[in-house]
């Protein structure tokens, strides 16, 4: 028997270890049956298809009274809208051609879901940093994802078309040449690489840029535990606790059986640590927990933050986000985990160059499944307010750049190298096809304001500070 097993191995790695250079021409031969100019087609996403249907449906189980938050932060711009539509967007990608090559996809792949963080050597580096919807899946569809978003936001911020349009060739130019790149590498130094904030910095392209750079880099690393704290914590009949913010901060409920559910909550969630990081995490006691309302797309979701101290009174503050199942799940096939946060978790740890130490998951008595990541810890996303043409431009390669290693960490880089080639016709397909999603994604937008205006869905319009 076991002879008969390893001669099955043997024969199922012979198919599935070959050269680069088959592997290449594999991507080349691809390209008769799915031309790279095809993905320029976006038109028969829009048949058959409700918007605000599908965003309903993607309500289901959210808390109905945060529902309405969601709504009114979509209802700003196209931009935002396409932020809090993933699921309307999987919809349409999922219709279009493939070349049938999976990755661990990001699954809401926009240009704001990069940005800095720290790694655990507390150096600052560039990378996704979001992974609700992560779930294998074609890689097309996080190409053209972000290329749309940054269509859209180009129009947020009142430059053409043609600057729209010339950051998406960046950006595809960028994944397409790093990922040929990361094809010659061994997998362990694909594994290795990062882009540090230093290396963005030597990277302006004159000192303006640098001093912006480093601004960004400044900011970041102010976004830590010890400068948000005073901000939302203050101690109340003895003890630390978080500052009521309805309805973005809040205390659902102060009752001990609230606080015995999140202990428990925690104990589950330190099984899901490596041993050396329980020793770490066992040196925090809890304090105090609360809900808290983020982002747009996770609007409405079950989202807290706890408090732990050490003995000599450290803070650690914890995100807990509800981790429902990824908007990829129904066109692609069924997520293997019990659990979806160890879905996230997972995805996280396998596209990100570095990961969060304090990463886990747990299920909780209520039936939902979470996941757990500490809150900002140098967590900084580029404005895209008042950015130049030239800034968006470079901006989109350093994106490109980065999705190519997440997706060489996962896929097949020499295959998809080859099917992408040497020349820009996929570049200028997606070009295409970014432009005309941004046109879909402001009917889709117009659809929700008349939806608003109408009463078929009800949204809560926040104060922007």
């Amino acid at each position: 028997m076991s002879v008969q097993l390893s001669t099955k191995r043997l024969n199922t790695d012979l198919v599935r270890f070959r050269s680069r250079d088959d592997r290449l021409e594999a991507g080349k031969l691809l390209r008769s049956e799915v031309p790279r100019e095809i993905h320029a087609e976006c038109q028969s996403s829009s048949i058959g298809r409700d918007p605000i249907e599908i965003l309903e449906q993607s309500n289901q189980g959210r808390i109905p009274e945060l529902v309405p938050i969601r709504y009114g932060r979509m209802l700003r711009s196209p931009f935002t809208f396409l932020r809090g539509s993933a699921a309307l967007m999987t919809r349409d990608l999922s219709v279009l051609p493939t070349s049938g090559i999976q990755v661990q996809a990001c699954g809401d792949c926009h240009l704001l879901n990069f940005g800095f963080f720290a790694t655990p050597e507390r150096n600052l580096i560039f990378d996704l940093n979001d992974f609700d919807e992560t779930h294998p899946a074609p890689w097309e569809w996080d190409i053209k994802r972000l290329a749309a978003s940054f269509v859209v936001a180009a129009r947020d911020q009142g430059l053409s078309d043609s600057d729209g349009r010339d950051s998406v060739v960046a950006c595809i130019r960028a994944f397409r040449e790093h990922l040929r790149e990361y094809s010659t590498m061994s997998p362990t130094e694909v594994w290795y690489t990062r882009l540090d904030m230093e290396t963005i910095i030597e990277m302006a392209p004159d000192e303006k840029a640098k001093k912006r750079r480093r601004l960004f880099a400044d900011k970041a690393r102010e976004r830590i535990i010890d400068h948000v704290f005073p901000k939302i914590v203050a101690v109340k009949g003895g003890r630390h606790r978080f500052v009521d913010q309805p309805p973005l901060l809040y205390h659902a409920d102060t009752s001990d059986d609230v606080e015995e559910h999140w202990l428990e909550g925690f104990e589950e969630y330190r099984q899901s640590l490596p041993d050396e990081r329980r020793v770490l995490f066992d040196r925090y006691r809890f304090e105090d927990c609360a809900q808290k309302v983020v982002g747009i797309g996770s609007v409405g979701t079950r989202c807290g933050v706890a408090l732990f101290f050490s003995e000599e009174n450290h803070p650690l503050i914890l995100q807990v986000k509800e981790a429902g199942r990824s908007v990829l799940e129904p066109y692609t096939k069924k997520c293997h985990y019990k659990n979806q946060g160890q879905r996230i978790v997972v995805g996280q740890r396998l596209m990100q160059s570095s990961s969060d130490i304090f990463l886990g998951w747990v299920h909780s008595r209520r039936g939902h499944d979470f996941y757990v990541r500490q809150l900002r810890d140098m967590k900084f996303s580029i404005p895209v307010e008042g950015i130049t043409a030239a800034q968006m431009e470079r901006y989109a390669e350093f994106c490109g750049w980065t999705l190519a290693r997440a997706h060489a960490k996962s896929g097949d880089a020499s295959t998809i190298s080859g099917y992408l080639g040497k020349g820009d016709q996929f570049d200028q397909a997606i070009g295409t096809f970014a432009m005309a999603y941004a046109d879909q994604t402001e009917q889709d937008h117009a659809t929700l304001v008349e939806a608003h205006q109408s009463g078929r869905i009800q949204a809560l319009i926040e104060e922007e500070v």
